[in-house]
């Protein structure tokens, strides 16, 4: 393995530490700049999602403030939260392209899958919809938690042409800058050698928070083995990422469970 795909941790890039008390002081101090924001989008700030804007801001609430703010001015236009499983590309659906498992790892983290590699039959706006559809689902489960879902990506069969580059910038720039701190750690398992390159390029615009967060597994690798046998069921695992599932997901059984997970959704954002 490349030293280009070792992750790395920086101690320069740990957040200080905090006492709960001083954790909602520092809420309170938000909600307090926000003026009259939350009263406008209260299913959006919760203490939970402030909690995370002020971690990946390193407790900053001025900065926090300020990202939340640019959070609120996109989600007025783009509307996260109006889309629901029936406004997803039906195709899309189907190609099983992004998903959220129906396990979690052993720390009771969201499992979010993404494929990749697998052909895409729609434009590259439908796909971000997609991204930010599955983004705003995982933040169900956010409510107490510091960053709650693991990001796995099958990058067998990748190509260049597979994730074009200024997607994946859109795709980045949506994750870091409005969901910031919702993905705990991202896998990208068994990119191909010609990854390298195309990831260089990406680094350029990937936060130095974020980066910390991404791991590059091997599913040939015993090290890289023990490291999915700690962190997941092996049982539930995809076979892509090393586990023992074959049998992949069933669409109809699958859509069921995400409409009923919009109905569950906090929709009353006027």
């Amino acid at each position: 393995m490349s030293n280009l795909l070792k992750s790395k941790s920086d101690p320069k890039l740990k957040k200080q530490a905090s006492s709960s008390h001083e954790q909602q002081a520092k809420i309170n101090e938000v909600r307090e700049l926000l003026g009259d924001l939350p009263t406008e989008m209260p299913g959006f700030l919760t203490d939970s999602t402030i909690r995370r804007f002020l971690r990946t801001r390193n407790w900053s609430t001025v900065q926090a403030t300020k990202a939340l703010k640019e959070t609120v001015k996109w989600r007025r236009q783009y509307r996260p939260d109006k889309i629901r499983w029936e406004d997803i590309a039906e195709t899309e659906q189907l190609l099983k392209k992004m998903y959220i498992a129906d396990y979690l790892d052993k720390n009771g983290r969201t499992v979010f899958v993404a494929m990749p590699s697998i052909k895409s039959l729609v434009p590259a706006k439908e796909q971000v919809k997609l991204l930010v559809y599955n983004l705003e689902s995982c933040t169900m489960s956010s409510e107490n938690a510091q960053e709650n879902v693991v990001w796995v990506v099958d990058f067998s069969g990748w190509t260049v042409s597979s994730t074009p580059l200024a997607e994946s910038r859109q795709s980045v720039h949506i994750i870091q800058n409005y969901y910031p701190g919702l993905i705990d750690v991202a896998i990208l398992c068994n990119p191909p050698k010609m990854f390298e390159s195309f990831w260089k390029i990406l680094n350029y615009f990937i936060e130095p928070e974020v980066k910390e967060k991404v791991k590059f597994v091997y599913t040939n690798d015993s090290e890289c083995q023990r490291i999915m046998a700690d962190m997941f069921d092996l049982d539930k695992l995809e076979s892509a990422f090393g586990g023992c599932n074959t049998s992949g997901i069933d669409i109809v059984k699958y859509s069921e469970r995400m409409q009923r997970r919009d109905q569950t959704r906090n929709l009353h954002i006027p």
